[in-house]
C-alpha cells in the first residue's frame, strides 16, 4: 500500500493512481501512482480512478503500469 490516502473527499482508500490535469490541452491523464505527493496532482483509489470522468471536450489519457 502507498500510505497516501485518495484525494476525494470523505475517501479512506489507499491511492493508487495520480491524476494531473493539462488545462492548454484540456486533457486528463491519469497514470501510476506518483513516487512523491504533487502540489498540483490528485492521487485517487482505484474505485475514484476508474470511474474518473472530464469534462465534455476534454480528452482522458489512461496509462497503465503493467508491474513488468
Amino acid at each position: 500500500m502507498s500510505g497516501r490516502p485518495c484525494s476525494k473527499v470523505a475517501c479512506t482508500n489507499d491511492a493508487v493512481s495520480t491524476l494531473t490535469y493539462v488545462y492548454a490541452d484540456s486533457m486528463a491523464v491519469l497514470g501510476p501512482l506518483s513516487q512523491s505527493a504533487e502540489p498540483h496532482s490528485y492521487d485517487l483509489c482505484e474505485k475514484h480512478a476508474e470511474r474518473l470522468s472530464a469534462p465534455q471536450g476534454w480528452q482522458v489519457v489512461r496509462h497503465v503500469f503493467l508491474g513488468l
